[in-house]
């Protein structure tokens, strides 16, 4: 499950604004606002998966909690 601080941290590491991010997604700026928000993720399933999606295709790679918390990091493409 992706979490609000990694779509946060992953699209800092494109070092794309809310507005990049939501053009690459194909959804509205208020949509990632939601998605980025405190503690929970206040939008859709379909556009966070499209967020993400658009994130990975830039070579985000989101880690999943193992021990030592989730996070993201970015790989060549």
């Amino acid at each position: 499950m992706t979490s609000p601080a990694q779509i946060r941290a992953a699209r800092a590491l494109l070092g794309w604004s809310q507005s990049d991010l939501a053009e690459a997604a194909g959804v509205s700026v208020p949509t990632v606002q939601r998605s980025e928000g405190k503690t929970t993720i206040k939008a859709a399933d379909e556009s966070v998966e499209a967020i993400v999606d658009a994130l990975e295709s830039e070579g985000v790679q989101f880690i999943p909690e193992n021990g030592g918390g989730p996070g993201v990091r970015l790989s060549g493409k």
